[in-house]
């Protein structure tokens, strides 16, 4: 049988191709007789460039950064060269990222983006003709100031101090903001990104996102108005304010699929007239996917956590989607899965397992999540081969 092994990361623990590794040494062990591919696949936060490079190849731009309370951290920036064009691919989770950040120091009041600023100034210095940023894992809540600050847009002072203090930046904080937005002019900025959560509101990112990065229900509605004065001052230093053709009214960045993403950094890349694309898709056609999938019996995706978020915007469930075109079956190995037998067969799934099904297990998984994650795939492997 030909089984294909296409994960994405498992957490901070494992990274995509860390985990397809020890998927397809478990797959092996349970299944010796089974052709394997390994393909590991990203969302656009950790492990976005290994990823890319493994399918595409490139150089990489090896650069140092600011991490999300300023301390220098090691990043890079992944030029392809196809068809006469430059592509620049980002990940933002290098510099804003997360795991970057102990259990202790994660407080979306004051941590910033000021890195991801550095990294698009790295690559915009390669000449690009399109710069793809993704940015998926994020730790930080600052609607992209401290980006826009290290590209130019304003001083430090009032913009690279974390999102909390977005609440008192005066009128004029970005009056270089139509700058930037004129050297980015040309180059083909996408916002890749398979969040649809928008900047402000109920369903906005202080709301959906910032507790899960530590901030308290005080905390994230103070970020919510934080947020909401950085738009209204954004909204007048924009150079051309846009309006939508169907209703005549001003075009509300604010309000778009996406700019709530990795804490409002899609606001701030939207604003530099970023297009938004698909993070899981752009992976799944530039490491193509379909064909993969097509050549193989069974695919094989995970994933660290599944729950109600991973039902439709991820990377298992691209994966199970674009499989089911290919009439192959597809079988998902997670870390943890918060969904039932029923909701994982509406996403396309044949069977779905998890590492960790106890307190026990899960404690075993996060001392040694190699060795975990490879027992449970040999067990799976057992399960679904035919044999010889």
């Amino acid at each position: 049988m030909r089984v294909l092994i296409a994960p994405d990361s498992f957490g901070s623990t494992l990274g995509p191709v860390q985990a397809a590794t020890a998927m397809a040494a478990g797959w092996a062990e349970g299944a010796p007789h089974d052709e394997v591919e390994v393909l590991p696949l990203s969302d656009g936060g950790p492990g976005f460039l290994d990823v890319l490079m493994r399918a595409l190849g490139g150089t990489t731009i090896a650069t140092t950064v600011s991490d999300p309370l300023g301390r220098e951290v090691p990043a890079a920036v992944l030029l392809v060269e196809r068809d006469e064009r430059r592509t620049a691919y980002v990940e933002a989770a290098q510099a804003s990222g997360l795991h970057l950040l102990g259990a202790d120091e994660r407080n979306p009041s004051i941590t910033g983006t000021w890195g991801v600023g550095q990294l698009l100034e790295a690559a915009l210095a390669t000449g690009p003709d399109k710069v793809v940023v993704g940015v998926g894992g994020s730790g930080t809540h600052d609607a992209g100031a401290g980006m826009l600050c290290a590209l130019g847009a304003g001083p430090a002072s009032e913009l690279a101090r974390g999102g909390r203090h977005l609440a008192t930046v005066s009128d004029d904080v970005l009056l270089g903001l139509p700058g930037v937005i004129d050297r980015w002019r040309g180059v083909d900025l996408v916002l890749a990104t398979d969040d649809d959560t928008p900047l402000l509101g109920l369903q906005g990112t202080s709301a959906v996102d910032a507790p899960r990065k530590g901030a308290s229900p005080e905390q994230a509605q103070a970020l919510e108005a934080a947020l909401g004065r950085f738009t209204e001052v954004v909204g007048r230093s924009l150079p051309t304010p846009q309006v939508d053709l169907l209703s005549g009214m001003p075009w509300r960045l604010d309000r778009e699929p996406g700019a709530g993403a990795a804490g409002g950094l899609g606001y701030a890349l939207l604003a530099l007239g970023a297009r938004r694309a698909s993070a899981v898709g752009e992976v799944l056609r530039e490491c193509g996917f379909g064909v993969a999938a097509a050549r193989s019996d069974l695919v094989v995706t995970g994933a660290g956590l599944v729950d109600w978020r991973q039902a439709r915007d991820s990377v298992v469930a691209g994966v199970a989607a674009a499989t089911m075109e290919t009439a192959r079956p597809t079988v998902l190995i997670a870390g943890e899965c918060l969904l039932g037998r029923r909701e994982t067969m509406t996403m396309g799934f044949a069977g779905s397992y998890a590492v960790a099904q106890t307190p026990a297990e899960l404690e075993a998984m996060v001392a040694d999540p190699v060795a975990t994650l490879a027992r449970r795939t040999a067990r799976v492997a057992s399960t679904w081969s035919p044999g010889r």
